[in-house]
């Protein structure tokens, strides 16, 4: 199968439309008339995973975050960025990148988070739009919002969280707040301080997010919102497996699908 068939089924599971205007998803390096035969999942491009890519032999490589934010004036190897294109592109393996638009699709990040702390009448936290999906118009949009199974303390809620993620700890802004009952959760599993005000307007009692500045969480707990700090990578990482499981359903077992090894950008020591 050519890369840019691949790319149109990537492009269901979360069309470009949904990104935001700043981000730069799709295909960032590589041939769109590449044969892939076997395709690496990671949540970042970096040293170990473009290393992991070539070293199993693929010929795509699919991750999360965009490698490429800025425009580049030098592609050369005095770059960590431009060193690791020239790496991908010496071993003929294409880069594609599913960001904001993956946290924004039906069934994407926030989605797939929601789900897994059974959270209820979820919708978008910062609403973009509709779109259909399998037939259904559907809203997507930047996080989520919903309500507990059953209230809970913040306390108990960020141990949940802690087990729902495979975490061995998260970070609570509660400011007196560890023992307060909530019902209602926002959810941002990426970087969570641009939502906070939202959250707040729609009256939320926890967010729960996966990057945030000591000052954002403390001042959000000081008007009355706990914030559970999960970690980017400890909220994000479900992204692998579930685009494995994704394509390996939707391109069956002819296509190798790889996903990186847990790669933990810091350690509590």
């Amino acid at each position: 199968m050519k890369c840019s068939e691949i790319i149109e089924i990537l492009q269901e599971f979360a069309p470009a439309r949904c990104a935001c205007d700043w981000d730069n998803p799709g295909l960032l390096a590589g041939r769109r008339d590449k044969e892939v035969k076997k395709i690496y999942i990671a949540l970042d491009a970096s040293d170990e995973a473009v290393e992991g890519a070539v070293r199993e032999g693929a010929d795509l490589l699919l991750t999360h975050h965009p490698l490429i934010f800025r425009p580049l004036k030098k592609v050369n190897d005095e770059n960590f960025i431009t060193r690791r294109l020239i790496r991908l592109i010496q071993a003929d393996i294409s880069l594609y990148a599913m960001h904001t638009n993956f946290d924004a699709a039906p069934g994407g990040m926030a989605d797939l988070a929601a789900s897994r702390l059974k959270l209820q009448n979820v919708r978008p936290l910062e609403y973009m739009g509709e779109m259909e999906k399998d037939g259904v118009s559907k809203s997507y949009g930047i996080g989520a919002l919903g309500e507990l199974s059953s209230p809970c303390t913040v306390r108990a809620l960020a141990e949940q969280v802690k087990k729902a993620f495979g975490l061995p700890f998260v970070l609570v802004y509660s400011e007196g707040l560890m023992e307060s009952e909530v019902k209602t959760a926002a959810l941002c599993p990426g970087s969570g301080g641009s939502v906070i005000e939202t959250a707040l307007e729609k009256e939320a009692q926890v967010l729960i997010t996966g990057d945030i500045g000591h000052h954002p969480g403390v001042d959000a707990a000081a008007r009355g919102m706990a914030v559970i700090d999960a970690g980017h990578y400890g909220m994000e990482h479900i992204f692998i497996s579930h685009m494995a499981e994704a394509l390996q359903e939707r391109l069956g077992d002819w296509i190798t699908i790889i996903q990186a090894p847990p790669a933990w950008p810091a350690a509590l020591l």
